[in-house]
């Protein structure tokens, strides 16, 4: 049967399952839109496979009380040619080539239980938490032993089949924070290399709201330091193995990132949708269990990737309300996120024509990011500088630029 009828009768369904006459349906569709030109007889092509509803998937979706998400997927295979069919990246397209976590043929090492892991898993939660006040250089050294340590254990040692399992997540987890400290620290080779055995370990234990972790956090890098492309074939890859198994944070921190990735490829349609949709998951969000590295991700970090996108896009108007409320709210412990929030609210200041606050803040993301360990801020700190270039006639970014033009030399 053709996509097209298929996806038809899926509409059909959902249209019973209101209770609606398609007629009824159609008006529904159109009080909800203020479009007043659906007919009956354009919802019934919809459901025979002759048309597809692109325009009206967000108001049917509302109708049959289902996540948009859930609407687009059913709604994909139909936008393609029977014959023809995209190829959607999985996580198993990014393993690494090789076995880096394969035990040895001769196992020399002791046996342990589910005690050393947990006492694992308290030591990677503790390298987030110190990652929350502490910058990439000064975690990366403890963050590397702890890696090399937990893969040398799963390697020599001898243990139960589900201690084994419990021992590939925590090197999973542990993984993907230090993959994170490393690109924090600027080396996003080996950055890479430790996200692509955390996401080995992840795929092994069977964990995919891990995996789909460890695999958006290295397209955020992608994203930031190569091919945006590349970064947004690796997220929707990401949000794809957390489908139906990730619980709602989980989501909407994978769709953010994705939101994101499209950002960085300029594609601003895509990354509204994938910001909407990660707003959506996290209004899920209730007592459910879920992983203990989701604890930081709540309704002010999906507002600050909000405005990070609306910065990068070129709205200010949109973007410095948002950075604003952000700061003002914002733990003050977390040094390194407040100087990156606010050098994307100096490239906001810029782009709305206020030099004079883009220096200001300018001057406090700089004398600060000097300060912090971090490869992110260094980055960013040049990038605000470069945009304030623009201003140089104003005194006030004048004295900014040089006070720390040498930074724009090294």
């Amino acid at each position: 049967m053709r996509e097209r009828q298929r996806f038809g009768q899926h509409l059909a369904r959902l249209r019973r399952s209101t209770g609606k006459s398609q007629r009824e349906f159609a008006e529904l569709l159109c009080a909800l839109s203020g479009v007043q030109t659906l007919t009956r007889n354009e919802v019934s092509r919809w459901e025979r496979g002759e048309r597809l509803p692109e325009t009206w998937l967000p108001f049917i979706a509302q109708v049959a009380g289902m996540p948009l998400a859930d609407l687009e997927r059913a709604a994909a295979p139909a936008r393609w040619p029977d014959n023809v069919r995209p190829v959607t990246p999985t996580v198993a397209d990014f393993l690494p080539e090789g076995d880096l976590l394969a035990p040895l043929v001769a196992q020399t090492g002791q046996r342990i239980g589910a005690g050393t892991v947990q006492d694992l898993v308290a030591r990677v939660h503790g390298l987030r938490l110190a990652d929350d006040v502490l910058a990439g250089r000064d975690l990366l050294p403890p963050a590397v032993r702890e890696l090399k340590s937990a893969i040398r254990l799963y390697r020599e040692s001898t243990f139960p089949e589900d201690t084994g399992q419990a021992l590939l997540r925590a090197i999973g987890e542990l993984a993907q924070i230090a993959g994170w400290i490393t690109s924090d620290a600027g080396e996003h080779r080996q950055a890479e290399r430790i996200y692509r055995v955390g996401l080995s370990a992840a795929h092994s234990a069977g964990d995919a709201t891990l995996a789909a972790n460890l695999l958006s956090s290295l397209s955020y890098q992608v994203a930031n330091t190569g091919d945006a492309r590349q970064a947004v074939t690796m997220a929707q890859a990401a949000v794809e193995e957390a489908i139906g198994q990730a619980p709602p944070r989980a989501r909407a921190l994978y769709l953010d990132r994705l939101a994101w990735a499209y950002t960085k490829a300029q594609d601003a349609q895509d990354a509204m949708r994938a910001l909407g949709e990660a707003e959506a998951a996290l209004a899920e969000h209730s007592q459910e269990e879920e992983p203990a590295y989701l604890y930081w991700v709540d309704g002010i970090e999906l507002q600050v990737m909000e405005a990070r996108v609306y910065t990068e896009l070129r709205r200010p108007l949109r973007a410095v309300p948002l950075l604003t409320d952000v700061l003002m709210r914002y733990d003050s412990t977390h040094a390194r996120e407040i100087t990156l929030y606010r050098s994307w609210l100096a490239v906001a200041l810029v782009d709305a024509n206020e030099p004079e606050q883009a220096a200001s803040e300018a001057h406090h993301v700089v004398s600060t990011a000097v300060e912090v360990a971090s490869a992110r801020t260094a980055e960013r700190s040049r990038v605000v500088l470069r945009r304030l270039q623009d201003f140089q006639d104003v005194p006030e970014v004048r004295t900014v630029l040089n006070d720390y033009r040498y930074l724009l030399i090294a």
